[in-house]
């Protein structure tokens, strides 16, 4: 149904981009319902009366380069899920364009939101509310989502929940475990790395984060750089993946990155460019060395991604402690029941799963990974997301038309100078993480 208005069809041209999405969603959103309410009309449905005691929210996911809907119960029972994942497209491109991504969510939205609600065996009437991500994210990605949802909830009359993308995934594992407020929560992915006190639902106290790169963005360009794709076995993984995967092949020690980034500040914020930097160095001297050409992958390759791996992980780590240190200084956390809930892509990794154990293991911290699969974006991450707001009745849009995009948000409160005017030093408490690194 949505290939009638494609973009690559369309023979109409508009100068207002939010007005170009609003009438394409609505259309779309119109032709939606009406083909689903079709396709339901002469069935028999017995799924009404499972879940007549319960809330159920539709989430829908488009922030980035992945389109995905979900609908889950006040429980955090996933009822039904879709997925329309773009990575093969992206990784053909060396990079996510933006433009691609937002005809690719254009060209699933539909089908992604039908096929969730048919594996759900449920239909728009059903849900209590639907939630979309609306901040922050790729400004022509999110525009696709959030009209989408908008047009849905206005068409059915169905309460409209704006969902901000980095408290879904620091809220996600208290879908599958038993997390209390308040918590400390580290989010690593491809657009943010972040600390911050979880207080409630919709409090947030931030404690740092990254001042340019983030650090699954940093691997990606890493892996491409060390042309890791032209290995037959890394061919379809993401950048990250491939370094974790070829890391492990490799001695963390091998190669040397000098002084932890921002070591000179007192603060839990975070940097990566710095470390990019060297990892360039360390491939440029390398491929002089063994003179490679063209499309040759270096036979050090396995060496680099453990050392950058470590090197970044590492610095992570280390701002991590100084959070907690500060968390414990400040007395935001009772003693005894300090968790750690780490999210986002990057969080995937288990090399950094291990380092982030030994962190919590000296602090005192217990450690709460979400499964892979919630960790990466998601449609369920925000359903849950809004199915807690829902629950505790915060942050239901009551003007559907004054909500909006925010390509750029931050997280809570920003408490970084506070923690800054601490001057919490690491010097003689440093954890250790592995064995002393040598000189290549």
């Amino acid at each position: 149904m949505l290939n009638r208005f494609s973009v690559k069809n369309s023979s109409f041209h508009y100068n207002n981009l939010g007005c170009y999405y609003k009438l394409l969603c609505n259309m779309v959103a119109v032709g939606f319902s009406k083909s689903l309410l079709k396709s339901k009309r002469n069935e028999r449905h017995f799924h009404t009366s499972r879940y007549l005691s319960q809330s159920l929210v539709l989430g829908i996911e488009t922030s980035c380069d992945d389109t995905g809907a979900a609908i889950v119960d006040s429980k955090g029972n996933v009822i039904g899920e879709a997925l329309h994942s773009q990575l093969q497209t992206h990784l053909e491109m060396g990079g996510i364009i933006p433009p691609i991504a937002r005809d690719l969510h254009i060209e699933n939205i539909s089908r992604i939101v039908e096929t969730a609600l048919q594996n759900a065996d449920l239909e728009i009437k059903d849900l209590s509310a639907i939630a979309a991500t609306v901040k922050p994210g790729m400004p022509l990605s999110l525009l696709v989502g959030t009209h989408f949802a908008k047009q849905l909830c206005k068409k059915s009359n169905i309460p409209f929940i704006p969902i901000h993308h980095m408290e879904a995934h620091a809220l996600t594992a208290r879908m599958v475990e038993k997390v209390d407020f308040p918590f400390l929560v580290l989010l690593a992915s491809g657009g943010h790395c972040l600390l911050a006190v979880a207080n409630k639902i919709d409090e947030f106290l931030l404690l740092g984060e990254s001042i340019d790169n983030a650090p699954g963005e940093v691997l990606d360009k890493v892996a491409r750089r060390l042309k890791l794709r032209n290995l037959p076995a890394f061919s379809t993984l993401s950048g990250g993946k491939a370094i974790e995967e070829l890391a492990k092949q490799g001695d963390a020690t091998a190669f040397e990155f000098g002084n932890q980034p921002m070591y000179k500040y007192n603060d839990c914020s975070f940097s990566f460019s710095g470390l990019r930097a060297k990892i360039h160095r360390h491939v440029e001297r390398e491929e002089k060395n063994h003179n490679i050409e063209a499309d040759q992958v270096l036979p050090s390759a396995a060496n680099l991604c453990a050392s950058f791996q470590h090197a970044l992980f590492g610095h992570i780590c280390r701002r991590l402690q100084r959070g907690m240190l500060y968390v414990d200084m400040k007395q935001m956390i009772p003693e005894g029941a300090r968790k750690l809930v780490v999210s986002g892509g990057v969080a995937c990794n288990s090399h950094f799963r291990k380092y982030l154990s030994i962190v919590c293991a000296e602090m005192g911290y217990t450690l709460v990974c979400p499964p892979p699969k919630l960790c990466t974006d998601n449609g369920i991450m925000i359903a849950w997301n809004g199915m807690e707001k829902w629950t505790a009745g915060v942050g239901v849009a009551k003007d559907i038309d004054a909500i909006d995009i925010e390509p750029k948000a931050t997280l809570g409160i920003n408490m970084i100078e506070d923690v800054r005017s601490c001057n919490i030093s690491l010097k003689k408490k440093g954890i250790k993480l592995l064995p002393k690194k040598v000189k290549c």
